[in-house]
């Protein structure tokens, strides 16, 4: 049976390519297998303010995908629309998006008449009111690692509030985080991935968390034995753990890997167990013939380049008149090819000297990373972002994607545990239409 995904914020189609793949006569050269039978039948992306200048990542997506394939509006007043019946959104069983860190604190409690009210303009609180309306089976959403462990005043309060919110829905939560280079792709990149899965049968935390879990099949670790599991327990009301989950706590309950059912957590500190091929930055290089010109460093610019990758100890004075030390240690320079690269940013395009942007050595000369190796370093097809695109552009949307191996991965197995599962009971519908 299909799987049909709703893609939020969906950028230039990270979960698309992981989860549905890409196939187009048109675009032999963008050719990517699906991981299982999936189809993604709506999406939204917008960048805030409704710029038409600032929209280049929503048309990437419908020149790769097809006209009208995303949906380019707000998508709080695309959901409003929808609840008052002003609009239609196909039915779907997944929702997928990555999604900002923000501070995800809820105004009204359960008790008040009109129900949890978040943080206004915080995207946590469309995909909990998308949920609230459908009830997808499943949920699969990205994140920074940091979402675990802030805000800084109430440690792991803001995921404690999104546990809360899916199992007061009737989700069943595993998160984990990955490393993308620990399971051989070509970046190192940390991200939080949560699968939520709804009306679940009852899990064993402990089997789910370590051996059966769909994040743990997807990516195999161990226990980290210097630490302990944790168990604790949360509510299924969002504005309760707002004002009391850790309140005191100098770190995070939430480790990098757990399960939550019933309000019940288990979670703990893993290590990734991977014994294939490793992918590293050299392998992704272009050949140097298609490298332009602007991307090569010259001796004009060279010493500012070696500042800002070098280390610093030196006295700097604030506006304030304050006079304090600097210091920070040195960055690779150039950054090596014999192992996954750095996280991209999206600051990687442009030809100004910087700390973050990657260096490479190729042929005894200095140069950026071209879009088309970004593209690769996020394991989208070599040329993903071009068409029309400029360098900052194409920087941006790779900096704010995903490795789509991760979803695709991950997806894997979703679609395996979904094909058994029909075997003896049809995946639940949604339940309404819109």
């Amino acid at each position: 049976m299909t799987i049909r995904i709703a893609e939020l914020f969906a950028g230039v189609g990270g979960f698309r390519l992981g989860l549905d793949g890409y196939h187009n006569p048109a675009h032999p050269e963008f050719e990517m297998p699906a991981a299982g039978d999936f189809e993604t039948v709506w999406a939204n992306q917008w960048e805030p303010n409704g710029q038409e200048s600032k929209q280049f990542a929503w048309r990437c997506y419908e020149s790769r995908f097809g006209k009208s394939s995303c949906v380019n509006e707000d998508i709080a007043v695309v959901l409003d629309e929808a609840e008052q019946g002003k609009r239609r959104i196909p039915e779907f069983d997944m929702v997928v998006g990555g999604f900002p860190c923000q501070d995800y604190s809820v105004a009204k409690p359960l008790a008040a008449a009109s129900g949890i009210e978040g943080k206004k303009g915080v995207l946590w609180w469309s995909i909990n009111k998308l949920l609230e309306m459908r009830h997808p089976k499943y949920v699969l959403l990205e994140n920074v690692d940091r979402l675990l462990k802030s805000p800084s005043a109430q440690r792991g309060r803001d995921f404690a509030i999104i546990l809360s919110c899916l199992y007061r829905l009737g989700y069943s939560v595993e998160w984990r985080v990955v490393n993308a280079a620990d399971y051989g792709m070509p970046q190192r990149r940390k991200r939080v991935y949560i699968y939520a899965e709804y009306d679940a049968p009852e899990w064993n935390l402990e089997d789910r968390l370590f051996k059966t879990g769909v994040e743990t099949r997807a990516f195999p670790a161990i226990v980290d034995e210097r630490y302990a599991p944790e168990y604790f327990s949360i509510t299924n009301d969002p504005h309760m753990e707002t004002e009391k989950f850790g309140k005191g706590d100098k770190v995070s309950k939430f480790k990098e890997a757990g399960v939550m059912q019933n309000g019940h957590v288990l979670t703990a500190r893993v290590l990734p167990k991977y014994d294939g091929v490793h992918t590293t930055l050299g392998d992704i290089l272009v050949p140097i013939n298609q490298v332009p010109e602007e991307f090569f460093i010259t001796d004009s610019n060279l010493d500012s380049w070696r500042y800002l990758k070098g280390g610093k100890k030196e006295k700097r004075t604030a506006k304030t008149g304050y006079t304090y030390t600097y210091s920070e240690g040195p960055v690779a320079f150039p950054d090596p090819l014999d192992r996954p690269s750095r996280t991209i940013l999206t600051g990687e395009g442009g030809r100004g000297a910087s700390r973050t942007k990657h260096v490479v050595e190729q042929d005894g000369r200095l140069r950026r990373l071209v879009p088309d190796e970004l593209d690769q370093l996020q394991m989208f097809p070599k040329g993903w972002t071009g068409d029309g695109m400029t360098d900052g552009h194409r920087a941006f949307c790779m900096g704010n994607a995903l490795v789509t191996g991760i979803p695709q991965r991950i997806g894997q197995i979703i679609a395996e545990d979904a094909r058994q599962a029909t075997i003896d009971e049809p995946l639940l519908p949604s339940k309404s239409t819109m």
